[in-house]
């Protein structure tokens, strides 16, 4: 599942949900709601999310 796969990669990097945001110039309630199945990043977005460190 793909909410599953983005806390996954969060995660792995040792990142909150704050800090994810704040590296893809989101707000953490957008990490939040991608998370918990609520919203679906677009395709752009999801390449950022997998190349963030």
């Amino acid at each position: 599942m793909l909410s599953e796969n983005i806390r996954s990669i969060r995660e792995s990097r040792g990142l909150s949900q704050e800090e994810l945001a704040i590296k893809l110039n989101v707000v953490r309630q957008t990490v939040s709601k991608w998370e918990r199945d609520l919203s679906v990043p677009d395709s752009d977005m999801l390449i950022s999310i997998v190349d963030v460190q």
